[in-house]
């Protein structure tokens, strides 16, 4: 019997696809590095996971990574002290990724240059708000704009493994 961060790591790289090592670490944010590092460990061990040759975890080896994912979930990792174990999974296309925080819906969405047109298949609901990742802030006033709450965000890795993430209200301010 697996234990419950076992199980919730089987169940995001069933959800996800391969992940970044220091990804699963954050997302176990309730356990330290070292305990973190042990659940995967043990994981390996008993074959219920395996990790590529370039430091990603998944459940076979054979499954090419999401990348727009892999950034949705850099910027759900600046929340995950507030949003369940459970409580995020995959959105519906051009969203790649939906969570719960307190009691309200938010889904984040990565676009390229030049997939500014994207946001205009956004089907707002209510109590849900957007976090639109994009390349560089410039774009954010060539985007349509759904009817809801928008946040922008962008990731630098600087030669980083880990991005740093800085959010943005639409006005060019940094509102982190």
């Amino acid at each position: 019997m697996l234990l419950q961060e076992e199980q919730n790591v089987i169940q995001w790289l069933f959800q996800y696809g391969p992940l970044p090592k220091a990804q699963v670490i954050r997302l176990l944010h309730n356990k330290p590095p070292n305990t973190a590092e042990k659940i995967i460990r043990n994981l390996k061990k008993e074959h219920q996971i395996t990790e590529t040759d370039i430091g990603y975890l998944g459940l076979d080896s054979r499954t090419n990574p999401d990348q727009r994912l892999i950034q949705a979930i850099w910027v759900l990792l600046k929340f995950v002290d507030k949003v369940a174990p459970q409580a995020h999974y995959p959105a519906s296309y051009p969203s790649q990724l939906f969570f719960l925080k307190e009691n309200i819906g938010y889904e984040i969405a990565v676009l390229y240059d030049g997939e500014q047109y994207l946001t205009r298949l956004l089907q707002p609901q209510d109590s849900m708000k957007y976090i639109l990742v994009v390349p560089h802030v410039s774009m954010i006033p060539t985007l349509f704009l759904p009817n809801a709450p928008c946040l922008f965000a962008t990731l630098d890795f600087d030669g980083k493994e880990e991005p740093d993430v800085t959010f943005y209200t639409g006005k060019e301010d940094n509102s982190e």
